[in-house]
């Protein structure tokens, strides 16, 4: 990023490299102000045997006083209402807590996962109950950022089963998930699918100052997000689309030609989907 300066209302105000705008306040007043809605119809459809052991570490990381964001897929189904089971919770915290939060889910009879699959412990504690997965996670996986306090400020609320728990903000979300695009794991999809479900709510200023220098990432996927699904792409901010240049989306000539299952044949993307059902992948 280059050419950035705060004015006195703390706003800062430049230009990203290849001509993309930036504006942004430190308070994230607006952001705030442009939270979605979140979705509860998913809720039920975890099972109790699951989620007495999810309710079980939610209870001993509070008894020790620490504040918890819901990540993952919770925070996938809060944004999109759409549910995939893959029996793990990830709850987000800010780094100078980990130690406890460790202890916290030991005495809760959780143990290291490392035991049975190691893992890069740089950014994540990966626990286990009974069969079920309970990480906790204050970082990227690629370092390239940390939690920190403004995850928390943005952080809407949901209620699970008479649970009060926070969810990474839609934006956080989008930008961790904007990294992980490897040969067997790629969040894209994700990324698509909160924005078909909430983009209209989607913080773009915001999320341009988090990327900083990255912004070419969000420009990739929007140009794929305006070539799978050009009707809904068609709809984000004529600001935005000037900002990072991006072309306008084009739909197929042939109207049967489906581009969502040239990507995948599996049921990946809610716009192929009937209502409630969940995602495959």
């Amino acid at each position: 990023m280059a050419n950035i300066r705060i004015d006195r209302n703390g706003v800062a105000a430049g230009k990203l490299r290849g001509g993309a705008h930036h504006i942004q306040s430190r308070s994230r007043i607006k952001h705030l102000g442009r939270r979605p809605r979140l979705r509860f119809e998913w809720t039920e459809t975890i099972s109790d045997d699951q989620w007495e052991t999810y309710r079980d570490a939610i209870h001993a990381l509070r008894a020790a006083g620490l504040e918890v964001m819901l990540g993952g897929g919770f925070a996938m189904a809060s944004y999109t209402g759409r549910w995939r089971n893959t029996k793990d919770i990830d709850f987000y915290i800010l780094e100078k807590h980990r130690e406890q939060a460790v202890a916290a889910l030991a005495q809760a009879g959780f143990q290291d996962y490392f035991e049975t699959l190691p893992y890069d412990r740089k950014w994540i504690y990966r626990s286990t109950r009974g069969g079920v997965i309970v990480d906790i996670i204050w970082a990227m996986a690629n370092q390239r950022a940390q939690v920190d306090e403004r995850w928390f400020d943005g952080a809407p609320e949901i209620s699970i089963r008479g649970e009060r728990l926070k969810v990474v903000p839609m934006e956080e979300f989008v930008w961790c998930k904007l990294y992980i695009l490897q040969r067997d794991h790629c969040d894209w999809t994700d990324v698509m699918n909160v924005l078909f479900a909430a983009g209209s709510k989607m913080d773009w200023d915001y999320l341009l100052w988090r990327l900083g220098e990255d912004w070419a990432l969000l420009k990739s996927l929007l140009t794929l997000y305006g070539w799978v699904c050009p009707r809904q792409a068609a709809r984000l901010p004529e600001s935005l689309r000037k900002r990072l240049k991006l072309d306008k989306p084009v739909a197929p000539r042939r109207r049967k030609y489906n581009r969502i299952r040239l990507l995948d044949s599996r049921d990946w993307f809610a716009a192929l989907l009937t209502h409630n059902q969940p995602l495959a992948v």
